[in-house]
């Protein structure tokens, strides 16, 4: 690539992003409301007179000011601009866009609101005056981009004086992510804190903080050696000395990096670029760790690391190589932890749980939500995989709960929480939107062990599902597939599992049960026109048959199928094949997980203008199956007619519909014919139809066409945000489910749990 081109790439990046902040609204923040204010009531409660009756409360008992305000849930980002990202002294003002930045990912990756402080203070006492006069604001407080050695003087005076969190994240925050980066690394060396010789380039707040929290990891101070523009800290030396340097002076004579890195195990830079050579690298001990941290442009570059070090570990901190070491992979998790259990301080047993829940979480298999994020990065555990992703959203839930866990243990909670399960369970939920409301059938479905079979078994998102099930029910997947291609895909997406040790596998290429399971689906289909050699190149070639043979056969108890390939199509294998016995598919219904709660839409892929009967089919079924998520179905017949106000055939075959189900006298809430928006606000109902047989919104939307409930479940979808549960097939006593090309590896997880449920009644 020419000089030209480079620099139109820098233009263009640099224009790329300054229209990121700029439009469609400046800035990347805003404050929204969390309570109703559309009417006078609204307005004498959130204001006068209401508000005094809060006021008092926490007058009364300071402690409810988490209960009453956003106090609890509140963080200050401070700076004084000081020392911002490798910028340097910019000011206050101008570091305004990189505090608002981390203002983001506290709400993004924590839930946690936000203001961000920029203070034209550049006195470290008189700044942390200013903090400190900010408690009653704030629970907690981050500091961020104040130089050294004034940021541990404003951290030391605020934490003195003040009775909530106070972090300094440049400090702390790279510490943890370092220390959870070095277990694993000395992990996948085969070495120990306690016998490793450590050379660090960088005497700031990272640099210093880092090397304290080696030291609280087992590392001997007689084995940190650190440099910095002067060369080597050692005892007598005065040029560009400070108190937190002296800490780890070695010696009385002056050296060079060069001097004192040979036989280092860990090289850990926080300085500038350049500033290791592959000369000195070659001068380390065998299977040498190298972490080049420092922004943009490391202390080496890892390909000229590996040229001397075919065996080297290198992590940097940048997001074009492995093992970037990130901060938002601890700060927002801390203050969640800290900010729930209402801690009075953030202390070094919290941030070694910390490094303890990130670097387990690297050892686990990688989530497929973190997978997709980084689509065509190798992440399973090892020298090029140390720490997670930040976009593992497993992390809320595993590193806010070690944290709170620690806070409680070490006395500094002032809110405990009696059940840290519960709570990883809801910090979970907050991120996979689908855990809460899935609980009860994950629940039923640890009654019984059942054998799911997936017709796709080479797609990634069925592997991961599959382990998943493994990790997480009773129930055992069996995959269709070829056995050299799922073992290359579990290698590629760094799954533990591989077929034949951990899944039982069908492969359509060469099974032993080739000649039974063509044999059985002749004598099924013998009479609708399919001969031996048409049932023998099905059974070669279409996994849904084989998958719907085997649960006929008994081998299996349901089958999932649709990964790709249209709905129908799977559709006529499983009417083939399974509806038999009082079994056929009555419809499909998506549970939708909107922000407001659970909606459930019918019927989405099978009957594309049902007849009155399949209409009452469908509500029994729906029914049912919302009963099994542990909620009270109430259910709208949903068309463009409003209680008989039109005569069209929707609305007919909706009328008729309802005679039916009043003649059945079913023990659910039900009602139609009506308008979505009508189902949906009683007071626009109770206008139309005062005596409404439903009370409140209805949680479940049938519709008289495929196309209506299916366009209101893709604009639900791709407007509302909505997560997909489904579709469920209805009608197939759960033998089997058709899911869409869309659905993800939790979706998959998710619908193999629904069909690892017994069901009593088919439904």
């Amino acid at each position: 690539m020419d000089e030209q081109a480079k620099g139109d790439g820098r233009d263009n990046a640099r224009q790329a992003a300054l229209d990121y902040h700029e439009f469609p609204k400046p800035g990347k923040l805003e404050i929204r409301a969390t309570k109703p204010l559309a009417n006078g009531r609204d307005l004498s409660r959130a204001y006068s007179p209401g508000v005094a009756e809060a006021c008092l409360e926490i007058k009364a008992d300071p402690a409810t000011a988490s209960r009453y305000t956003a106090r609890g849930n509140l963080v200050a980002v401070v700076s004084n601009g000081t020392a911002v990202l490798g910028l340097g002294n910019i000011g206050a003002l101008a570091s305004k866009p990189v505090m608002e930045g981390k203002a983001v990912l506290f709400k993004k990756f924590a839930n946690i609101d936000c203001f961000d402080i920029e203070l034209n203070e550049p006195d470290p006492v008189k700044l942390a005056e200013i903090v400190c006069a900010l408690e009653p604001t704030f629970g907690a407080i981050n500091l961020e981009d104040i130089k050294a050695p004034d940021c541990f003087i404003v951290e030391k005076l605020c934490r003195e004086r003040m009775n909530i969190p106070v972090f300094h994240d440049d400090q702390h925050g790279t510490a943890i992510v370092v220390g959870a980066a070095a277990t694993n690394a000395l992990l996948v060396a085969g070495k120990k804190f306690e016998d490793i010789k450590v050379v660090s380039t960088g005497g700031g707040a990272a640099g210093i903080a880092c090397l304290n929290m080696l030291l609280n990891l087992g590392v001997k101070r007689e084995n940190v050696w650190l440099c910095d523009l002067a060369g080597l800290v050692y005892n007598g030396r005065h040029d560009q000395m400070t108190a937190q340097k002296e800490e780890f002076a070695q010696g009385t004579t002056p050296a060079t990096l060069a001097d004192v890195i040979e036989g280092a195990d860990l090289f850990l830079g926080l300085s500038g670029p350049g500033v290791l050579t592959p000369e000195m690298v070659a001068k380390m001990a065998p299977r040498p760790i190298i972490f080049a941290l420092a922004n943009p442009t490391p202390e080496i570059l890892p390909d000229q690391v590996r040229a001397v070090a075919p065996d080297a570990i290198i992590a940097t901190g940048r997001s074009d190589f492995p093992n970037q070491v990130n901060n938002v992979l601890c700060f927002p998790f801390i203050f969640r932890g800290a900010l729930d259990v209402g801690a009075t301080v953030i202390n070094k047993k919290m941030e070694l749980a910390c490094i303890e829940g990130i670097a387990a979480l690297a050892r686990a298999t990688t989530s497929a939500e973190a997978a997709a994020a980084y689509s065509g990065e190798k992440l399973s555990f090892g020298a090029d995989y140390l720490i997670p992703k930040p976009f593992d959203p497993r992390l809320i839930g595993v590193v806010a709960t070690a944290v709170a866990k620690a806070a409680m243990e070490s006395g500094v909670a002032t809110r405990p929480i009696a059940d840290l399960d519960a709570y990883k369970r809801g910090l979970d939920g907050s991120v996979f939107k689908s855990a809460l409301i899935m609980r009860p059938v994950f629940e039923a479905s640890k009654a019984a062990a059942r054998t799911i079979v997936f017709a796709e078994g080479e797609d990634e998102r069925v592997l991961r599902a599959a382990h998943a099930m493994m990790e997480e029910t009773n129930d055992i997947p069996v995959l269709i597939g070829r056995p050299e291609v799922v073992e290359m895909r579990c290698e590629r997406a760094g799954l533990p599992i591989r077929p034949g040790r951990d899944v039982h596998l069908v492969n359509p290429e060469n099974d032993p049960r080739y000649r039974d399971y063509w044999g059985t689906y002749h004598d099924l289909m013998a009479r609708r026109g399919v001969s031996p050699d048409i049932a023998r190149a099905v059974m070669r070639t279409n996994t849904t048959a084989i998958g719907a043979v085997m649960v006929h056969r008994g081998e299996a108890d349901s089958l999932i199928c649709g990964t790709f390939g249209q709905y129908h199509w799977h559709l006529n294998y499983i009417r083939q094949v399974l509806a038999r016995g009082g079994l056929h598919p009555v419809g499909a219904l998506s549970l939708m997980i909107l922000e407001d709660g659970p909606l459930f839409i019918a019927d989405t892929q099978v009957n594309p203008e049902p007849t009155p009967q399949q209409i009452m089919d469908t509500v029994i079924g729906a029914a049912r199956h919302v009963r099994r998520f542990g909620l009270a179905p109430k259910i709208a017949l949903c068309t463009q007619s409003q209680f008989g106000n039109m005569d069209n055939s929707a609305a007919q075959r909706m009328r008729a519909a309802l005679e039916l189900l009043d003649a059945r006298e079913p023990d659910f809430c039900y009602e139609g014919e009506m308008n979505v928006d009508s189902a949906l606000d009683q007071s626009l109902r109770d206008r139309l139809l005062p005596n409404s047989r439903m009370e409140g919104a209805a949680n479940v939307l049938v519709f008289a066409s495929t196309d209506a409930a299916a366009a209101t479940r893709n604009i639900l979808k791709m407007k509302a945000n909505g997560l997909e549960v489904g579709p469920i097939l209805m009608g197939m006593g759960n033998k089997a489910h058709i899911v869409t090309n869309s659905i993800t590896a939790r979706g998959l997880l998710n619908i193999s749990a629904l069909a690892g449920t017994p069901v009593t009644h088919y439904g």
